[in-house]
C-alpha cells in the first residue's frame, strides 16, 4: 500500500525539541525590497540629528517576539536599557534569491529612549506574510507586537506558568520511553517482531505522536508494565530488548532516567488512558487556519509529541480549536521553525477562558460535534488533507465559522475585525486576571526590627 504524503510537521518523532530561532541567520539576497527600502521613510518623525537621543532600527526574526523569548529579553530592554518601542512591522517573510528559495519571518523594531518617545507608535501589518502592510498608530505597544494602549502595564508579558490561570482541566505531555528506539515499532518492525515473537502481539500498543495523528500513519509500542513474568520467559527477544534498554538507561546521567534503570518494562514518563482523551500536536504546520486537535482511543498509547487532557469535555474542545485560541497560539505561543509550537506553559495554562454557563455550554457541545461530525463525513482523509488550506472541505469551514462565532460572542458582542485585535482583547483580560498573582509574587515580605 502506498503511503501518503506526510504534511509539512517539523517536530521529531522523539526526545525534546530545541527552539533554535534565536540565533536564525538569514541570507543578504533580499529578493523583495518592501518593507526594508522604506525602513527611514517609515521611523518616527525627529528620527535622527534633530532628536534627543539617538534612536534604532533592527531586523531580526520574530521569535524574539513570541513564547519564551519575550521574557527573556523585553524586560532587559525595557527596564534595565529603559527603551520604548516606537515602531515595528509585524511578522512578514524575507524572501531569498539563494539556492532552495529560503525564506525567515521576521519583524522590524524600533527603539528609543523613554525620555525621547514619539506619541504615536507607528504599526505596520501584514494580513499576509507575503503581503504590504497596513499602518495603524497607537500609543503604546507591546513586546507582542501589538496594541497595548488598553493596559495598566504596557510591558506585561506572559509569564510560564506550572498551573492554570482558570479553572480548567490539567494538559499533559504524553509518554516518553526512554528505551533508545528498542520499544517502538512501524509496519515492517511489528511484522518482522511477530514472525519471530507470536505472544509479543498481547503487549504492542498504538503509539502516536503529532506526525502519525495528523497523517495517518501508524507506530507501535511495546507496552510491558503489565506483562506476565511467564510470557516474558518464553519471548526471548523480548528479553534481549529489555536488555538493551536497562544497559541504554544506566549510560543517563539524568536522575529520572538513573531511577528506572532496573524497571525496563516502566517508561520514563507513563500517560496511559484508560478512556478516550482529546490531544493536541506539540508542533502543526503554519499553512493551517487550525491545529489540527481531536480524540484518540485505548489502547492507543500517545507519544511525548502529544499534549493530553484526559477529562476532556467537548466544550473544552470547542473553545481550543476555536480562532479566538488559534490567535493565542500564533501571537504569544513560539515558533519551531515557522511552524506553530503549542505548550503547557506559556498556550495552554495562561489562557484567559471565559465563565460558561449550562446553556453556553450545551451550544457549544452541540457546535463541537458539527465540526467532528463534518470531519467523519470525509472517510479515509487525514487530519493533514482536511485541514490543508487549500482543499479543506467547505462543510467543515463552515463548522468551524459557526464555532468560530460563538466562541467569539462569549468574550465580547462586538464582532472582531481580525486575529489581531482578537489577542489584544485576549490580552486585556490576562492582565486583569494576572494582576493579583503577578503582585502577590512580587510583594516582599516586611523585615521585622532587629532587636
Amino acid at each position: 500500500m502506498q503511503r501518503k504524503p506526510v504534511s509539512k510537521d517539523e517536530e521529531p518523532r522523539s526526545g525534546v525539541s530545541k527552539d533554535k530561532t534565536a540565533n536564525d541567520t538569514v541570507s543578504k539576497e533580499v529578493a523583495r525590497p518592501s518593507p526594508f527600502e522604506t525602513l527611514a521613510s517609515q521611523a518616527p518623525q525627529g528620527e535622527g540629528r534633530g532628536s534627543k537621543s539617538p534612536r534604532i532600527g533592527f531586523v531580526a526574526t520574530n521569535s524574539i517576539t513570541q513564547g519564551e523569548q519575550v521574557a527573556q529579553l523585553w524586560p532587559l530592554l525595557f527596564e534595565r536599557c529603559r527603551l520604548e518601542i516606537a515602531f515595528a512591522h509585524r511578522t512578514f517573510a524575507w524572501m531569498s534569491d539563494a539556492r532552495g528559495k529560503a525564506h525567515v519571518h521576521c519583524v522590524i523594531i524600533g527603539l528609543t529612549r523613554r525620555d525621547d518617545e514619539p506619541k504615536e507608535k507607528r504599526l505596520f501589518s501584514y494580513d499576509d506574510i507575503k503581503s504590504d502592510p497596513k499602518e495603524t498608530g497607537h500609543a503604546a505597544l507591546s513586546p507582542y507586537l501589538f496594541d497595548a494602549s488598553g493596559l495598566a502595564d504596557r510591558h506585561l508579558f506572559v509569564k510560564e506558568r506550572s498551573q492554570p490561570l482558570c479553572d480548567i482541566p490539567s494538559l499533559v505531555s504524553g509518554t516518553q520511553p526512554i528505551d533508545d528506539g528498542n520499544y517502538i515499532f512501524d509496519p515492517n518492525e511489528r511484522a518482522a517482531l511477530l514472525t519471530v515473537e507470536r505472544m509479543a502481539a498481547e503487549y504492542l500498543r498504538p503509539y502516536v505522536g503529532s506526525i502519525e495523528y495528523i497523517n495517518g500513519l501508524k507506530r507501535w509500542i511495546l507496552c510491558l508494565k503489565c506483562a506476565k513474568p511467564s510470557d516474558l520467559r518464553n519471548m526471548p527477544h523480548i528479553v534481549q530488548r529489555m536488555q538493551k534498554v536497562k544497559a541504554f538507561r544506566a549510560k543517563s546521567q539524568r536522575k529520572s532516567t538513573l531511577a528506572i534503570v532496573n524497571y525496563p518494562d516502566r517508561f520514563n514518563v507513563e500517560v496511559i488512558p484508560q478512556r478516550p482523551f482529546l490531544v493536541i500536536p506539540k508542533v502543526s504546520s503554519e499553512r493551517r487556519d487550525y491545529v489540527p486537535i481531536g480524540w484518540l482511543s485505548p489502547p492507543t498509547i500517545p507519544s511525548d509529541l502529544l499534549f493530553v487532557i484526559q477529562t476532556a469535555t467537548l466544550s473544552d474542545f470547542a473553545l481550543i480549536t476555536s480562532r479566538m485560541h488559534m490567535s493565542w497560539l500564533r501571537n504569544i505561543g513560539g515558533r519551531l521553525k515557522s511552524d506553530y509550537r503549542y505548550s503547557i506553559g506559556i498556550v495552554y495554562n495562561p489562557f484567559p477562558w471565559p465563565q460558561l454557563g449550562e446553556a453556553a455550554k450545551t451550544k457549544l457541545e452541540k457546535l463541537a460535534k458539527t465540526v467532528l461530525d463534518a470531519r467523519a463525513a470525509h472517510y479515509g482523509a487525514t487530519l493533514a488533507d482536511l485541514y490543508d488550506p487549500d482543499v479543506m472541505p467547505e462543510d467543515l469551514r463552515k463548522a468551524h465559522r459557526g464555532l468560530d462565532e460563538a466562541v467569539d460572542r462569549l468574550y465580547r458582542k462586538e464582532p472582531f475585525a481580525s486575529d489581531r485585535e482578537r489577542v489584544e482583547h485576549l490580552f486585556g483580560l490576562y492582565e486583569k486576571l494576572a494582576a493579583p498573582m503577578l503582585a502577590a509574587v512580587g510583594a516582599k515580605p516586611k523585615r521585622g526590627r532587629k532587636k
